[in-house]
């Protein structure tokens, strides 16, 4: 015997109203997107939105994971399939150049650009955390190739890592203000003329670099959700 299905059937794609929800927070940040902003480029009530993803800080939350799976996939790509990480940066600042100048989305990075004036203490925290994740398995992939003496004796990993996540910080705000996209290659090009030149015979694929030195720590990639609901 059929059972009769309990509650209103979900009126909206949800996928749909997800993605309209990355590109407002994406365009304006986590703080100043309200729930009101929220419904109406979702296309859906309020009631709606929190029976499907929970509170704004939890729809946040996926936005981030997804994001960091679509249109921010390219830095993970670039660590993951490089055979170095002088390869892996120069592909993933000139990717950079072109994704955040892509006229298909709002510019630059969402999780850089989403903490700008973030005032709310465990979002700020949460994209903190996964940018400083990225730059710590940047960190260890260079250290692999100190290991191996693909890159000279004196590399500072930290520090070299550090700095080209302030290049790709800084690519990220310039394109919010318009830089296009040979001019944030210009700036990839000159970014890597910093880096230390390779000295010894690289691996031919990507696959012979230790895995575990391109993964991001999962506790890292996390947004904490409130119970609360925002206003």
């Amino acid at each position: 015997m059929a059972t009769k299905q309990r509650g209103r059937p979900r009126s909206f794609d949800r996928e749909t109203a997800l993605e309209k929800a990355t590109m407002a927070f994406w365009e304006h940040g986590y703080e100043t997107t309200s729930v009101a902003d929220l419904t109406r480029v979702m296309g859906i009530g309020a009631p709606s939105l929190y029976a499907a993803f929970g509170d704004k800080q939890a729809l946040f939350a996926e936005v981030v994971g997804v994001y960091a799976e679509t249109y921010g996939a390219f830095g993970t790509h670039a660590l993951a399939e490089e055979p170095t990480a002088r390869g892996a940066v120069g592909r993933l600042l000139h990717e950079a150049a072109t994704e955040y100048t892509d006229p298909a989305h709002p510019r630059g990075c969402l999780m850089i650009s989403a903490a700008v004036n973030c005032s709310t203490p465990d979002v700020e925290q949460a994209l903190r955390e996964r940018r400083s994740a990225n730059i710590a398995a940047l960190a260890s992939r260079i250290r692999a190739d100190l290991a191996t003496g693909t890159l000279p004796p004196g590399t500072d990993p930290d520090a070299l890592a550090r700095f080209s996540g302030a290049v790709l910080q800084g690519m990220s705000q310039q394109a919010r203000d318009g830089a296009d996209r040979e001019e944030l290659e210009a700036v990839a090009a000159l970014a890597m003329s910093a880096w230390p030149q390779e000295t010894a015979e690289v691996p031919r694929k990507a696959a012979e670099v230790p895995q575990k030195v391109a993964e991001v720590p999962q506790e890292a990639t996390e947004v904490p959700r409130k119970a609360a609901r925002e206003p």
